[in-house]
């Protein structure tokens, strides 16, 4: 496909990336000339030095002949402006990134009214994606299929658990619950692994099953499983609004910490139920004054890196808070990894994995398409979920009769509404979703899993 990408940023570069390797031809444009000609060299991409919104800048860049453009500046307006201007010009599908809260409260009316595709909101993503772990703060992860009736959960097995030295066969027979393992990750290794593969200390599971099934899994496990009650935020941006509107609406306590003034009186008036505090979140006196050793969450939202490690450093040696750090560079995130810093949040991942899951349905047969797709373990393994919305090969048969590509798991079946945890003799039907796990990249159809 002929994809543009306007803006050039941390989102704009990772896209032109992980859209370039999967193949398709990618035209960047952005006002900076090094950062064109940095993305220019580190991947295979063309380049533009303009302003996007230009309808001779996009003539150029060939939005004529263009499926896609995806308009990530830094301006919620200026992304709009682009949509608008390319879907004039080359009638082509258009995704724009907007981020302003009162943008996205009027947001159906806005992508109805320029005809937008698609609108990402990468801070209220992240912030989703931190309720969600802070619910079962246990978990370095959680991600959601089939409208949350389904649940993968990331967990870093301790010394001393009772799955250390186990296989999955006699993991399962002893829980009965329902769930099952279908990733592991250990140092920098990822199995897709079968009955008879023997889990260790410090490996880290993604367990994928219902939400009931999770919750007991995990009860056996002897894992808390209560949300946290309350949560200290250090960086009052939007990623930091929009989490805080979440919590408060479950009954999370949120207390935030925002050294600019002005920001802090606006947050005062749209979160009355928070606690605010001016101040350096750095400060370390200020943390302790204010109860960071009691706090049950911190989570890091500055907007510099190293600040948010730093911190979440801090919080882990004078408290037992589940820890949650954003980082926006991904160049160090083996080192990161390293620190065990709770759960990491990369904000541009989570933007790359919406728009490539759109990119993938755009382009598929008519047989299925793909719902849901997360990646992990720096992109070795993506977990998927189809929609199976005709007859085709998988259709009606007993899974042991497929002859399935290796490393590829199938995890649930969605049988309206009915979460199935398949065997061998279970079957696909019409209408259902299929969560697979795989390290096989770039599926598309529910067919691909076939040999």
């Amino acid at each position: 496909m002929q994809i543009i990408v306007v803006g050039c940023g941390n989102v704009g570069a990772t896209l032109a990336e992980e859209l370039s390797r999967e193949g398709h031809n990618i035209t960047v444009i952005d006002m900076k000339s090094d950062v064109v000609h940095n993305v220019n060299n580190n991947f295979d991409v063309m380049g533009i030095v303009g302003n996007g919104a230009s309808y001779s800048i996009q003539k150029n860049a060939g939005i004529d002949e263009a499926d896609l453009l995806i308009a990530v500046t830094g301006s919620d307006e200026l992304n709009l402006l682009c949509c608008l201007i390319a879907k004039k010009a080359g009638d082509c599908h258009t995704i724009a990134r907007v981020r302003n809260p009162v943008y996205s409260r009027e947001i159906s009316f806005i992508k109805e009214e320029l005809g937008l595709s698609m609108v990402i909101n990468p801070e209220d993503a992240a912030a989703l994606e931190i309720a969600r772990v802070l619910k079962f703060p246990s978990a370095i992860k959680i991600d959601t299929f089939a409208k949350g009736r389904i649940e993968l959960v990331k967990y870093k097995i301790e010394e001393g658990s009772s799955l250390c030295d186990q296989s999955l066969k006699s993991i399962s027979a002893q829980m009965k619950c329902g769930v099952l393992i279908c990733v592991v990750e250990r140092g920098d290794e990822v199995f897709i692994p079968a009955g008879d593969f023997i889990l260790r200390a410090k490996d880290e599971i993604s367990v994928v099953g219902s939400v009931k099934n999770t919750v007991l899994f995990f009860k056996k496990l002897k894992v808390p499983t209560t949300r946290a009650k309350d949560a200290f935020i250090v960086g009052g941006g939007e990623t930091a609004y929009y989490l805080a509107c979440q919590l408060l609406s479950i009954g999370i306590d949120v207390k935030i910490v925002e050294k600019d003034k002005k920001r802090c009186s606006e947050l005062s008036e749209l979160l009355p139920q928070a606690t605010l505090i001016l101040g350096d979140g750095t400060d370390r006196d200020l943390l302790m004054e204010e109860g960071l050793p009691q706090a049950e969450a911190f989570v890091a939202l500055t907007n510099f890196d190293e600040e948010n490690i730093m911190l979440s450093l801090f919080a882990k040696s004078i408290s037992r808070a589940k820890l949650i750090t954003r980082v926006h560079r991904i160049a160090y995130d083996e080192i990161i990894e390293e620190l065990d810093l709770g759960s990491v949040i990369y904000p541009k991942y989570l933007t790359a994995e919406m728009i490539i899951k759109y990119v993938r349905a755009m382009q598929n047969s008519i047989g299925s398409n793909i719902e849901t797709l997360y990646r992990m373990s720096n992109d070795k393994v993506e977990i998927l979920e189809f929609l199976v919305r005709e007859e085709c090969p998988v259709v009606g048969i007993p899974l042991v009769e497929l002859n399935l590509k290796p490393n590829i798991l199938l995890c649930c079946i969605n049988h309206k509404g009915n979460i199935i945890t398949p065997g061998g003799q279970s079957r696909i039907g019409v209408g259902d979703t299929v969560v697979l796990a795989t390290t096989i990249t770039g599926l598309q159809d529910i067919k691909d899993i076939l040999v």
